[in-house]
């Protein structure tokens, strides 16, 4: 089935779903790529692990805890004579799950210099704190002080941001792209991405005077959502995923998915 989007697909942010969307889009866009590269330069898929925040209950069967509470079977006497009281909160327990990510090094092939960092942001690059933004931010100031151009692609609507020096106020875009150039440090450029429309083609910069190659993030998203079915995968009667979507997206993806068949009539 062909993507039902012409954009990021906000289905695909799935917190379960997402480390396999991540995966195909990293493959998808260093395949993209490298025929444009060589032979002067290589992209290199690095691979990381961070703990992401994932619903328990979501990936209980994957899971292999050091400690396993077994439930039995309720209906059956007790042999405690107390009688207990019952909790009147319920809550779904989140942990933290070591996560396989990677982002794309291009490097220049004469002296495995790092010429630009491609990165596609998970959500632990975009949560508060220490060992997740923070730690991110960290590892882009390494980038800005060194010879390599970043380009950072953010197809995730929930989160923070990636710093800007003296931010202007972004538009109201559920997804961003942003490239640091190191001749134009600190100056950068960033495209919003609307819903409704496909995302952008991007320069991808080499070491001057070598022109920039082409990266169509639309061509990634509609390669890697054939690949992998996701149309099997995501159950588009639902609502997306937190955070919710601008009252006018809201409305035109319900109006979209149900002239697309994936929903019923209103």
């Amino acid at each position: 089935m062909e993507p039902p989007f012409p954009s990021m697909d906000p289905y695909l942010e799935l917190p379960t779903l997402w480390p396999d969307v991540h995966a195909g889009f990293i493959a998808a866009i260093r395949d993209q790529l490298q025929p444009q590269l060589v032979p002067r330069y290589i992209a290199q898929i690095t691979p990381y692990i961070a703990l992401e925040n994932i619903d328990i209950t979501a990936t209980r069967r994957a899971i292999v805890p050091d400690i396993g509470v077994y439930e039995r079977d309720l209906s059956q006497p007790s042999r405690a004579t107390a009688v207990v009281d019952a909790p009147p909160l319920l809550g779904t327990a989140v942990m933290e799950i070591p996560t396989r990510y990677a982002r794309i090094e291009i490097r220049a092939i004469d002296d495995d210099t790092l010429v630009t960092a491609i990165e596609l942001l998970s959500p632990v690059n975009k949560r508060p704190g220490v060992d997740s933004a923070d730690a991110y931010e960290k590892k882009r100031q390494e980038l800005f002080r060194s010879d390599a151009n970043l380009l950072e692609i953010d197809l995730l609507r929930g989160g923070r941001r990636p710093h800007l020096a003296r931010p202007a106020p972004l538009p109201a875009a559920p997804y961003f792209v942003f490239l640091n150039r190191t001749d134009r440090w600190p100056e950068g450029a960033i495209w919003p991405c609307a819903l409704r429309a496909p995302l952008p083609t991007l320069p991808v910069p080499l070491r001057r005077p070598d022109p920039d190659v082409v990266l169509s993030l639309t061509q990634v998203v509609q390669q890697v959502y054939r690949n992998a079915r996701y149309d099997l995968q995501v159950e588009y009667r639902a609502d997306p995923p937190p955070p919710e979507l601008a009252d006018d997206d809201a409305a035109w993806l319900d109006a979209h998915l149900r002239a697309k068949g994936l929903r019923g009539p209103a």
